[in-house]
């Protein structure tokens, strides 16, 4: 059948409006998963923290991680700022107080721990194609090595940048974070970070109860604190919960807004992928590029045609 090359995108871009209209509404709608009342969490009060880096070796211990080229005891490591890796699910940082207009916050430096925020509604697991990052209904947020395929989705979309990968590892790479000790907590004991801790700076516990804690904490100890529980809203909230006496944008958070990030990005997937839609907008456009090759092809075979014709009549 002959088709003008106008018929063509005018049948392809029907097709692709057709495909993109849902007819259930339903569909069209994205929850966030339910979280359980009793899911744990974690409090951590940055103001009792003094870095002696026993929370780093009882996670390298319990999840044995390779040993780290200096000691637990050594403390010049934390005069630079540090990210977790895949040797490392927790890491402490020193920050030195900062001036902010005419307020000096504190006189001596805070530390504060970093790991996986187990987020209530995790980028992550939003991310991943393959379902190899779950959220589990006690708050962790656990890493099936079986299934992943090495996207790395799941790095791009933490809000927190947490998720690590192998590179070193050519064969079987994964990608490691924090497993908020998922076995320990479900068989009745501690993360090994809260575990260990010499000054109880972490507190584990029902959410709930960690937010009461929390908010007890600031309205005893007025000035000691600023009025603000970080993770508590942060994208959705978090299972790890935070107060320091300074803002928490001087101390290494970064600022995020209170919605999910999956609420955004699976709005977008489940327009875009619903009936076929990716699919059908892919072979529109491939059928379009080689209609236009083809239609090109031809046009310059009339015109070589033509051209020897001429000659021959020479």
């Amino acid at each position: 059948m002959d088709i003008s090359r106008r018929h063509f995108f005018k049948i392809s871009g029907a097709l692709t409006a057709a495909s993109l209209v849902n007819t259930d509404p339903a569909a069209q709608a994205t929850q966030a998963p339910a979280i359980a009342e009793d899911s744990y969490g974690c409090l951590v009060d940055t103001t009792l923290c003094v870095g002696c880096r026993k929370c780093e070796q009882a996670c390298n211990e319990r999840h044995h991680l390779p040993k780290p080229n200096e000691s637990f005891e050594e403390m010049t490591v934390l005069e630079n700022e540090r990210r977790m890796d895949e040797t490392s699910y927790t890491v402490i940082n020193k920050y030195y107080p900062k001036h902010i207009g005419t307020l000096t916050w504190r006189n001596r430096p805070t530390f504060v721990k970093f790991q996986c925020m187990h987020c209530n509604d995790p980028s992550c697991v939003s991310a991943c194609i393959v379902g190899a990052l779950t959220k589990q209904e006690n708050g962790s947020v656990i890493y099936d090595a079986s299934k992943c395929i090495g996207c790395r989705y799941c790095m791009v979309a933490c809000p927190f940048q947490v998720p690590a990968y192998e590179y070193h590892n050519p064969l079987t790479p994964e990608v490691r974070k924090c497993t908020f000790c998922y076995q320990s907590i479900k068989d009745g004991g501690l993360p090994a970070c809260a575990q260990v801790c010499p000054r109880e700076v972490i507190t584990f516990g029902k959410k709930p109860e960690l937010l009461k804690l929390a908010r007890w904490k600031m309205k005893n100890h007025p000035g000691k604190y600023v009025d603000h529980i970080y993770g508590e809203y942060e994208v959705g909230g978090t299972s790890w919960l935070y107060l320091a006496s300074e803002p928490f944008e001087t101390i290494g958070f970064p600022k995020l807004g209170t919605k999910a990030p999956p609420r955004l990005t699976e709005t977008i997937q489940h327009g875009l992928f619903q009936y076929f839609a990716a699919p059908i907008i892919l072979y529109a456009a491939l059928g379009g590029i080689m209609w236009i090759t083809g239609y090109l092809k031809g046009t310059k075979e009339v015109s070589t045609g033509e051209t020897a014709g001429r000659g021959d009549l020479r």
